[in-house]
């Protein structure tokens, strides 16, 4: 009796680690299965940002220039700041902004 419910208990755990790995066990959004395949559809929605244009000066980082034209703190994360500014500024990076350079800022007030 005790080999059965081995031999069960043994056919239960290789199931479970085979729907684990192909299948998943995590909820996501959206699922859309294709043959054996699974792919995860996010729908994020487009919306127009507002902008501003700045110079950089010296000492001056994307969120104090963002929060300076608020003048209040930032209303959304940092990260979607991040996101925001690479977006407006195709191939710049916030952490390499140059002082005396004019980039687009995302406008928040709106």
């Amino acid at each position: 009796m005790k080999k059965l419910f081995g031999f069960l208990f043994a056919i239960l755990v290789i199931y479970v680690i085979y729907f684990d790995l192909t299948i998943g066990t995590l909820p996501a959004s959206n699922i859309k299965q294709v043959g054996a395949k699974v792919e995860t559809v996010t729908k994020k929605p487009k919306t127009e940002i507002h902008t501003f244009e700045a110079e950089v000066q010296p000492g001056e980082t994307v969120m104090s220039i963002v929060e300076h034209k608020l003048k209040k703190p930032l209303p959304v994360s940092i990260t979607d700041l991040i996101e925001d500014f690479r977006k407006l500024n195709p191939g710049q990076t916030p952490e390499k902004i140059q002082i005396g350079t004019t980039y687009h800022f995302p406008d928040y007030s709106k």
